[in-house]
């Protein structure tokens, strides 16, 4: 039974995505990692994945999954799906909105697309070295929890020895739910009447690719670029 790491609270805050990477880095100094692979889920992950990743020591990859949204309605996800691995669905909304197979696929195949273009430019197209060791995905909370499910399902293929799935904040029937999907889930906030994750930051603005780029050249790869110095993969 995949194990859950939380410590519930309804006063802790963040004063952005760094300040609560490091807080989460600590939560997670328990789990006595192998051999570990930091990805953040993009564009708000990846943030607080690099202070996880300059806690750990360790590179930084980043791991793309696309909300597929509704028709007319592109904010409210149906599900969600990667550059590679089968895409996730809500089936009670795909099945409240009467789509037919081809149109469902139709939306999948556009975000996956676009997951591809991104893994493509953040990584260079190199797939994750993920066998044998534990695949640490963070992002920077859980609401429906669709793109993370979406991700660690693209992660399990690549055999990692273990997926630990990592958030500072998240709504508490989400966690519960992925505790099927990971074997490990640290959330370190889990409010009572959760409504949103920027709720729970003070600076909750949009993550920029200029600022991933400089995160990548620092801890990961740059895009259109080799590997950074200074930090193991």
């Amino acid at each position: 039974m995949p194990r859950m790491r939380a410590r519930p609270s309804a006063a802790v805050g963040y004063t952005d995505r760094a300040h609560a990477g490091r807080v989460l880095a600590r939560h997670l100094e328990d789990l006595d990692l192998v051999d570990p692979a930091v990805l953040g889920l993009a564009r708000g992950g990846v943030p607080v994945a690099a202070e996880v990743a300059r806690a750990l020591g360790v590179r930084l990859r980043v791991c793309v999954a696309r909300k597929i949204g509704a028709p007319g309605q592109p904010e409210l996800a149906l599900g969600a799906v990667t550059a590679h691995g089968p895409p996730g669905y809500d089936e009670r909304l795909v099945a409240s909105f009467g789509l037919g197979e081809e149109e469902l696929e139709r939306l999948c195949e556009r975000e996956r697309a676009e997951a591809l273009r991104r893994e493509q430019r953040y990584n260079r197209g190199a797939p994750p070295r993920l066998s044998g060791r534990d695949a640490v995905l963070v992002d920077d909370g859980l609401a429906t929890g669709a793109t993370a499910r979406a991700a660690i399902g693209m992660l399990r293929t690549f055999g990692p020895r273990r997926v630990v799935l990592a958030v500072p904040v998240g709504s508490p029937e989400s966690v519960g739910a992925l505790r099927e999907e990971a074997d490990v889930v640290v959330c370190v906030v889990q409010p009572v009447g959760f409504s949103a994750v920027g709720q729970w930051y003070r600076d909750f603005s949009a993550t920029s690719e200029e600022e991933i780029a400089e995160i990548l050249a620092e801890l990961g790869e740059e895009p259109g670029g080799g590997p950074s110095e200074g930090a193991r993969s």
